[in-house]
């Protein structure tokens, strides 16, 4: 089991730039596939980016790709998300996740396993 914990939300103006981090707990966090998604007030749960375990290639949703980078440390137990050119429209919580080897799209959040609790970004213009 992992705990996760997400941290590096706030308030920024369009243009400007975040890095989201998300602890976890744990011995077995280089074992977890790492997503990070996000919700808006009124819309279904979005896919924003992925990582596999050890690195390598990462998944984007369209909307943010160019713009957003993923990245793990695993000797930290930690994922982070840099999110730069930020608009308007990226508002949202954004909460990390982490799928133990499930089958499916690392796009579908139903594959994740364990959640942060989430942390708020707010993009203003």
């Amino acid at each position: 089991q992992v705990q996760l914990v997400e941290s590096g939300g706030g308030v920024v103006q369009a243009g400007g730039s975040l890095r989201l981090s998300c602890a976890a707990s744990g011995r077995t966090f280089s074992s977890y596939i790492m997503g990070w998604f996000r919700q808006a007030p009124g819309k279904e749960r979005e896919f924003v980016a992925a990582i596999p375990r050890s690195g390598g290639t990462t998944y984007y949703a369209d909307s943010v790709k160019g713009r957003f980078t993923i990245s793990r440390d695993n000797a930290k137990n930690t994922v982070y998300l840099q999110m730069n050119s930020l608009k308007p429209e990226d508002t949202a919580v954004y909460s990390c996740a982490a799928d133990s080897g499930s089958t499916g799209s690392v796009r579908d959040y139903r594959r994740y396993d364990y959640w942060g609790q989430g942390t708020q970004v707010t993009v203003s213009s």
